[in-house]
């Protein structure tokens, strides 16, 4: 219990001191730090878990399940590995002109605030601060994007905040219809908002109430997630704000906002007793996943080409929940994680590429493999890992979830490989160029940490081969959470 205390407060300090000291010359130190031991106290928590079962703090406010916790590990262990890049990667871009000091102070202290706002939804057990702490993030994400002060970063900041503060405000909507929808009951008082006393009595609560509910905080959040068509947020927010930001919104944010709208949907199919959340679900996720698959053929800007991948994938794992079954639920839940891993590798690679090249426009970054061979290679095998190459995690997990529509829908089996096949070919014929091609005169090594990358590809590595006892019993626990029985 009081490692749940200490995962919320420690960002919270750290957010105040570095908002005061974010510019120092050790500040980059400092952040890590307090994202190391952020993450201790996240495996502390997880401990508690194993042994005592579902954890809540006095107050019911705060509450962690099998569910949660391990999203909860994830997201310091990201936070974690994203800070050892964004160290060395923000004072080169301070020595280049593009940051001073102030601007500096204002990374550090909302890289931490963001993180505080991620520990928060996922550890809450009461809807509106869930609500609450989604804003959070979207403003912290606004002051990140538009770090640079270029009119670029400053459009795609209003942008980011316009298209997800209406999205946001549907999402508020549909909390309050959750409400609404408790109090019809009567004898709830204050707890009418509490996660695990609305699935407790979701048999009781107004099916039509709840529908209506579903389809605002399905909106909402989704707009966080990237859900075509509320997507054209997050590839300007990946191409114009800061790359450690970028690793940090396509590995937390988005499973966080998922993670919103499926237990939203847990208690709305507690209520409904139909697929109808289920369905919406599947379709927002087929049409993201085909939408994106499609606009990574048309991209010139790298980071904007793996924006489109997480939505891609954020389309699947939308998918997949909505299917629900216990195996469709398990692949999900992998999913979530070795795309998280993989992803902000992927970028810490492709920051470090636009650095050596001095722009991240596609036809620009040439030679990789010559001119930084960990780059070239890092972003090569993380390339084949998000596109599903085997033996990797993201195969089997996508390999799972082909395996339920061939069990559950057939029909859509065809559509599922046809997305795979045109994302694999829109990321590969920008691939090879840019690691094999001709390097230009004049390109000079950058300052790499290797250990990100080689950690998080060579857990989603792992994960592809075997999965560890201790990770697979969470799954399960969380699918049985989720879809009422374990996958077979």
């Amino acid at each position: 219990m009081i490692a749940l205390y200490l995962v919320l407060l420690v960002p919270l300090l750290g957010m105040a001191f570095l908002a005061s000291f974010g510019h120092r010359l050790r500040a980059g130190r400092v952040n890590v730090l307090i994202c190391v031991f952020t993450f201790v106290l996240t495996l502390v928590l997880a401990v508690d878990v194993l042994i005592d079962g579902i954890i809540t703090l006095p107050g019911k406010q705060f509450r962690v399940d099998a569910f949660n916790v391990y999203l909860i590990v994830l997201t310091g262990f990201v936070g974690m590995t994203t800070a050892i890049f964004s160290g060395p990667y923000m004072e080169n871009e301070r020595n280049h002109g593009r940051l001073n000091d102030t601007r500096l102070r204002l990374y550090h202290a909302m890289y931490q605030g963001f993180m505080l706002s991620m520990y928060l939804v996922l550890a809450t057990n009461n809807m509106g601060i869930l609500w609450v702490s989604m804003e959070g993030a979207t403003l912290a994400t606004v002051l990140l994007v538009s770090l640079y002060r270029t009119p670029e970063s400053i459009e795609a900041a209003w942008k980011y905040f316009i298209l997800c503060g209406v999205g946001i405000a549907q999402a508020l909507f549909g909390t309050v219809l959750l409400y609404f929808a408790a109090n019809q009951m009567g004898g709830l008082g204050d707890r009418a908002l509490l996660w695990s006393v609305l699935y407790e009595h979701a048999s009781q609560l107004n099916p039509t109430v709840m529908e209506l509910a579903f389809v605002f905080l399905l909106v909402g959040y989704g707009t966080k997630i990237g859900l075509a068509p509320l997507h054209n947020w997050l590839p300007d927010a990946h191409s114009e704000g800061p790359t450690p930001m970028s690793a940090v919104l396509s590995g937390l944010l988005l499973n966080d906002a998922l993670y919103a709208v499926v237990r939203c949907k847990m208690l709305v199919d507690g209520s409904v007793g139909s697929p109808l959340a289920g369905y919406l679900m599947m379709g927002f996720g087929l049409l993201s996943f085909l939408v994106a698959a499609l606009f990574l053929h048309r991209q010139r800007d790298i980071k904007r080409l793996f924006s489109y991948s997480s939505i891609e994938h954020m389309g699947l794992m939308t998918f997949a929940f909505g299917m629900g079954g216990p195996l469709a639920t398990f692949a999900a839940l992998l999913h979530m994680t070795v795309h998280s891993l993989t992803k902000s590798a992927i970028f810490v690679t492709v920051g470090h590429a636009a650095q050596i090249a001095r722009t991240q426009k596609i036809e620009h970054i040439r030679g990789l493999i010559k001119t930084q061979p960990v780059i070239g290679w890092g972003l090569t095998v993380g390339t084949l890992a998000i596109a599903g190459f085997p033996p990797f995690g993201v195969f089997t997990s996508e390999f799972l979830l082909l395996t339920a529509t061939m069990h559950i829908h057939p029909w859509l089996t065809p559509l599922l490989l046809l997305g795979i096949g045109i994302a694999f070919a829109g990321l590969f014929r920008n691939l090879q160029p840019m690691v094999y091609g001709l390097a230009p005169q004049g390109q000079k090594a950058v300052k790499v940490n290797h250990w990100p990358i080689m950690a998080h590809l060579g857990l989603v590595l792992w994960l592809g081969l075997a999965i560890p006892g201790f990770l697979s019993d969470w799954f399960n626990q969380a699918t049985n959470l989720i879809a009422g029985s374990f996958p077979q």
